[in-house]
C-alpha cells in the first residue's frame, strides 16, 4: 500500500517531530515569540548623542529557568551611527558594543546585573522582573560625541541585540545537548534622524 502526503502535511509533521525531539510542546514552537528592539529615543546632552531603547520578549520561560539554575545570561547590544549617501555606501561614523550580564545566586536568592557601560555598573535585586527590566532597558547610552556629527545632516542609528552563547562545563554538555531556545538575535532596527 502506497501513501501520498501533501507538502503541507509533511511540513506540519516535520515541525511537530522537531519540536518534540527538542523537548518543546507542539504549540510552543509554533507560538515562538521573537525578540525585538522597541521604544527608541535619540537625544543629546551638551557633548554627546544619547540613546534609549528596550528589548522586548528577550526572556523565554526556559531562559528564566536556566538563569534560576545558575547559568548566567549575557546580552550584547550593537549600536552604530551611519551617514546615508546616495551614490556610495553609507559612511559609518561610530559603532559601539555593550554587554549586560545577569547571574543568580541561589544561596542568597538574589540576581546580580552587571552593566559596565552604565555609571552604576552593578546592581543586586531579589526580583527576577526587576533584573529582566535592567537587562532589557538601555538608558542614557552615550553613542557618539556631538563633535563627530555635522549640524543639519541626516544620520541613521542602527541597533541590534543578541544573547551570547552559553559555554557550559564539559560534564553538562550531554544534559544540555541542544540549546536553541537559548539563542536569540534581533533584526537590525534603524532610525533616521537629523542632527
Amino acid at each position: 500500500m502506497k501513501y501520498h502526503f501533501s507538502k503541507k502535511t509533511v511540513l506540519v509533521l516535520t515541525t511537530l517531530l522537531l519540536a518534540l525531539s527538542h523537548g518543546a510542546a507542539p504549540g510552543e514552537l509554533m507560538a515562538k515569540k521573537t525578540a525585538s528592539i522597541e521604544n527608541i529615543i535619540i537625544t543629546n546632552t551638551r557633548d554627546d548623542l544619547i540613546s534609549y531603547f528596550d528589548v522586548n520578549q528577550a526572556f523565554t520561560k526556559k531562559m528564566k529557568q536556566a538563569v534560576l539554575n545558575g547559568i548566567p545570561a549575557t546580552f550584547s547590544f550593537f549600536i552604530a551611527i551611519y551617514r546615508p549617501r546616495d551614490a556610495w555606501f553609507d559612511k559609518k561614523i561610530a559603532e559601539k558594543e555593550i554587554r549586560s550580564t545577569l547571574e543568580y545566586n541561589s544561596l542568597k536568592e538574589t540576581f546580580t546585573i552587571t552593566r559596565p557601560w552604565n555609571s552604576s555598573a552593578t546592581s543586586v535585586t531579589d526580583s527576577f522582573e526587576e533584573a529582566e527590566r535592567q537587562m532589557t532597558e538601555i538608558d542614557n547610552l552615550r553613542v557618539v560625541p556631538l563633535e563627530e556629527l555635522t549640524r543639519n545632516e541626516q544620520y541613521q542609528l542602527r541597533i541590534k541585540a543578541e544573547l551570547d552563547r552559553v559555554t557550559l562545563p564539559l560534564y553538562l554538555h550531554h544534559v544540555f545537548f541542544f540549546l536553541s531556545w537559548w539563542d536569540f538575535e534581533t533584526n537590525w532596527h534603524t532610525i533616521d534622524f537629523v542632527y
